[in-house]
């Protein structure tokens, strides 16, 4: 799945945080405390790809991830909620918007009092995985992700209660598959952090592709995607003019988990295409933040505001 362009007038919700906490360095944890379960291939070095080479302008593009690791943004002093959100980058599963849909998301849950947690997790696809399907790897890492976060929850104030996850593209696919895979690991444990939940408490899903089938004109899932009993409260973002992953995605979705009894919300814009992040222009796509804010105080994760 290619990413094209997001022509917006960006407010970097970076520069809204607080500047003491923004100056402080983010704490960078492995995912793996060896070798990475599941993973093959000859990888070069880990690298930032050149504008030239990079799928869009607009984002810094990290590719050729062999070590896995998260990356901790916590909020200002004396505004931490305790919630949490674990962050997974868009790029096809090829590569990862660092900046755009990783940085920038963590420090706009940095101004509403929640930790942001940035999941470099592997990619590009190894060999043999076909692009139609999504690669298998990454949700190995998800998956050991929020396990990890809820292990050292105490350690980093965290509510092991209010730990979600979102993910953008394929990082939106990602935070799918791991909210509805978290009965069954997709690797054999190695630790006791795997003997923690790995399941989110509440997951977003923005512009998510890979939940239909390739080619097909259908409005049902993709059979490998499962919604057990269990599954935590979703929200799904999309654009109606979104060219690289269209709004079915999202709507099959939301669909397929109204019929399971699963709370969720959707919103799909007129306009905003694919890749707008957390972003601020004048298209109305842009106001998705502050419905999800409203949302996560209706699930309870964030306390109601003074007007509700």
């Amino acid at each position: 799945m290619k990413r094209i362009a997001s022509w917006v007038f960006p407010v970097v919700w970076l520069f809204l945080a607080s500047p003491g906490k923004a100056a402080e360095k983010p704490l960078v944890v492995p995912v793996w405390p060896g070798k990475v379960p599941g993973d093959y291939g000859t990888i070069g070095p880990e690298r930032v790809r050149a504008p030239s080479d990079a799928p869009t302008k607009d984002a810094k593009w990290i590719t050729n991830v062999t070590k896995p690791t998260i990356t901790v943004f916590g909020p200002a002093k004396g505004k931490n909620t305790g919630a949490a959100m674990v962050i997974c980058p868009g790029g096809g599963y090829w590569n990862l918007a660092w900046d755009l849909e990783g940085e920038e998301v963590a420090a706009w849950l940095n101004t509403v009092g929640m930790t942001g947690i940035v999941l470099k997790y592997r990619v590009p696809r190894r060999p043999g995985q076909p692009e139609p399907l999504p690669a298998p790897g990454p949700l190995l890492d998800s998956q050991r992700a929020v396990s990890l976060v809820r292990s050292r929850a105490r350690e980093w104030e965290i509510d092991p209660n209010r730990i979600g996850i979102v993910g953008f593209s394929a990082g939106g696919h990602l935070a799918v598959m791991t909210a509805t895979n978290f009965d069954k690991r997709a690797y054999e444990p190695i630790d006791d952090i795997d003997k923690v939940s790995c399941r989110p408490n509440f997951a977003v899903a923005v512009y998510p592709g890979y939940l239909l089938p390739e080619d097909v004109d259908t409005d049902v899932l993709a059979p490998y995607i499962r919604i057990p009993a269990g599954t935590p409260p979703m929200f799904l973002v999309h654009a109606s003019d979104d060219p690289e992953s269209g709004p079915e995605h999202s709507v099959a979705m939301y669909l397929a988990l109204k019929r399971a009894g699963v709370p969720s919300e959707l919103h799909v814009y007129t306009a905003g295409g694919h890749g707008f992040g957390v972003r601020k222009s004048s298209r109305p796509c842009s106001t998705w933040p502050e419905r999800c804010v409203a949302w996560l105080r209706s699930q309870g994760v964030l306390k109601p505001s003074a007007d509700q």
